[in-house]
């Protein structure tokens, strides 16, 4: 009975031996992948930053002017854009974002506006497709190696229905990477675009002339600045979803690192009441002989 029960503790033993170096090499790979996208969304920045800023700085200086991109609707139909991960064991990183979209849909549901769903992510595209939201496209395994060509093909699943008027608003859903340790799912309106007024704390300056106009300047712009957005909060989101499987492939890596102790521990009170037994044995039969 004993030795029948050893091999199955060393078997158990083996099994998540195996499991432990999978997830050890999981966490090694989130971590590579963590930092080459930090980095990716590092040098982005500051190109989409000096767009906003110049778009503030024509509403500043052209109050009069309008553009389809800032003009409030009447919102009958929401196009949602939800970016989530293409794979699992993340922890909770898929489905917080997917529960914060979900919930806000639900509330726009209860005022009688019609939902669209725009999904970044296989996990996103599936969650959606299977509740039987209308789609206006999913974008799938495009996170790791997303360039701004790919983000332009997004945003004009947004720009041109929106230009249109087959949608009246546009919210983006996706996760924020805050530390290797946190990730905070969020969301942010981009259609209209809404344009900070910091006029008052700009000093006075020569006006730049915008050709052919500055409304014309302010309508370029903004397709580059929602390309920003999207490229940027994908990026983000995939550091985010690298940071959470990471730190779940590491729990599951100390938990099974535990359970081989204590395996191993079970596995030796067996051997050693294997033992004890042979010796009683022998001396049980040398008694008899005796």
């Amino acid at each position: 009975m004993a030795s029948g029960n050893m091999k199955d503790i060393k078997r158990r033993i083996k099994s998540v031996e195996a499991t432990m170096q999978i997830t050890k090499a999981m966490e090694l790979v989130a971590s590579s992948k963590l930092r080459k996208a930090r980095d990716k969304a590092d040098k982005a920045r500051p190109y989409f930053n000096t767009l906003y800023e110049t778009m503030c700085s024509i509403h500043a200086e052209n109050k009069n002017f309008l553009s389809l991109y800032t003009g409030k609707r009447d919102v009958k139909t929401t196009l949602l854009v939800v970016i989530a991960g293409d794979r699992g064991l993340a922890g909770g990183f898929n489905a917080n974002v997917l529960k914060l979209a979900q919930a806000r849909a639900d509330e726009l549901k209860k005022d009688s506006v019609r939902v669209k769903i725009l999904a970044i992510g296989k996990k996103s595209a599936e969650y959606f497709e299977k509740r039987g939201y209308d789609m206006q496209g999913s974008f799938i395994n495009v996170a790791e190696t997303l360039k701004i060509s790919t983000a332009s093909k997004i945003a004009d699943k947004v720009i041109y229905p929106y230009v249109s008027g087959k949608i009246d608003r546009v919210e983006l859903f996706y996760t924020e990477y805050i530390s290797p340790l946190v990730q905070q799912a969020e969301t942010l309106s981009i259609l209209p675009v809404d344009i900070q007024d910091d006029s008052s704390d700009v000093k006075p300056k020569e006006l730049p002339i915008y050709e052919p106009s500055p409304a014309a300047v302010f309508n370029s712009i903004v397709p580059q600045y929602i390309t920003g957005i999207i490229f940027g909060a994908t990026v983000d989101s995939f550091a985010a979803e690298q940071a959470a499987r990471r730190t779940a492939m590491e729990n599951a890596s100390d938990n099974a690192e535990e359970m081989i102790a204590n395996l191993s521990l079970s596995y030796n009170r067996a051997r050693q009441a294997s033992i004890t037994q042979e010796i009683t044995e022998i001396v049980s039969g040398s008694a008899a002989q005796g």
